[in-house]
């Protein structure tokens, strides 16, 4: 089955050969979530850093934001067998997507942090990325294998 991960959504599969997708990462992120002993997995499609901009939002749909969708992806993740010790964690986007020097947000970048804040204070370690540039970036992941895999500008590649 393949399953299409919104913005804003995530996706928990545990079923071999399921692949779960997002299209179009921009300034958002995506996070790839991969239990090999419990053949779990996930992907989180995240736009904003902070719940605190919009909490209404955050109340309604976690998911929109790092610091609240996190979390909740990774107790999706842990409800479905998986274990933090066991996961492997690859992630991709938080690019500039005006391009050039006038990010005046900086929405990537700030997504990007907020992340590996989170992470660091989790004591999860990222095993590999694709983050940052100009590009928009579509990221695949199976089940089965946690082979992950993005598309950008044409071109498809492992990330490992």
């Amino acid at each position: 089955m393949k399953y299409i991960v919104g913005v804003a959504d995530m996706k928990v599969a545990n079923v071999a050969g399921d692949v779960i997708v997002t299209h179009a990462l921009g300034s958002c992120l995506g996070v790839m979530v991969y239990d090999p002993v419990a053949v779990v997995g996930g992907m989180l499609h995240v736009m904003m850093p902070q719940a605190s901009l919009n909490p209404e939002k955050a109340r309604s749909n976690p998911y929109m934001f790092v610091d609240s969708g996190v979390p909740a992806f990774f107790q999706e993740l842990y409800a479905a067998g998986a274990h933090k010790q066991r996961c492997i964690v690859v992630v991709a986007g938080g690019s500039n997507v005006n391009g050039g020097d006038n990010d005046r947000f900086a929405i990537g970048k700030r997504n990007y942090l907020m992340l590996r804040k989170l992470f660091w204070k989790n004591g999860i370690l990222i095993k590999a990325e694709d983050v940052g540039g100009t590009a928009p970036r579509t990221v695949y992941l199976e089940i089965g294998t946690g082979r992950t895999w993005l598309s950008t500008a044409g071109q498809e590649r492992e990330l490992q």
